[in-house]
């Protein structure tokens, strides 16, 4: 692993990035959660940039980063592999908000509501649980079938491990979890967009 795959990002609380909002110095806010968890809530101003996405075309997104970016996920561990993939371009003045949009809404800061949508860490908690349980009871008709549930909690061990998740990458892509607005030109397009067309 180089350096910058091992090494800590540099974090900014929910309380100093409101302060620099209220104070007009905003940094570029990223939020690299799903279009769908992006649509639920997300802080005025950010702009959307699912992880996937940035991680696939992180060198064309290089070009319209140049100021202070915070990256923003739900508690801050998609956002850590963002700011690690942007590092690798050499992107400079990366921050990740500690905690995420959790730690955001729980100091009571301004957030853009829209359709309630279940986020994808607990889509992965569904999804897991439910092939645990049917696994578990179909085994009484095959045996073999435990070893899927075994399977399983490898996988979530193993993410638990390394801070990522195969499962919610999976996930990330179904249709329930896209936007319109989840390609790279129209992210981009957003990008180039003044200040005050935030949305």
């Amino acid at each position: 692993m180089s350096a910058s795959e091992t090494a800590r990002p540099t974090t900014l609380d929910a309380v100093t990035l409101r302060e620099l909002i209220d104070a007009g110095r905003a940094p570029r806010l990223l939020d690299v959660r799903t279009p769908a968890e992006f649509e639920t809530s997300h802080i005025p101003g950010s702009y959307n940039v699912p992880l996937d996405l940035l991680k696939e075309h992180r060198e064309e997104l290089r070009g319209h980063l140049d100021e202070d970016v915070v990256l923003v996920c739900r508690s801050g561990a998609r956002a850590t592999q963002a700011e690690q993939a942007l590092a690798g371009v050499g992107l400079p003045n990366l921050k990740v908000l500690d905690g995420g949009i959790m730690a955001w809404q729980a100091a009571n800061a301004p957030i853009k509501q829209g359709t309630p949508r279940w986020d994808l860490e607990r889509q992965v908690r569904l999804v897991a649980g439910s092939i645990v349980l049917a696994s578990v009871l179909g085994s009484v008709f095959v045996p073999q079938l435990k070893w899927v549930a075994g399977f399983i909690g490898a996988g979530l061990t193993f993410a638990a491990v390394t801070n990522t998740c195969a499962m919610g990458m999976m996930l990330g892509k179904l249709p329930y979890n896209r936007g319109a607005s989840c390609d790279l030109d129209t992210i981009v397009g957003q990008l180039r967009e003044s200040t005050g067309g935030r949305a």
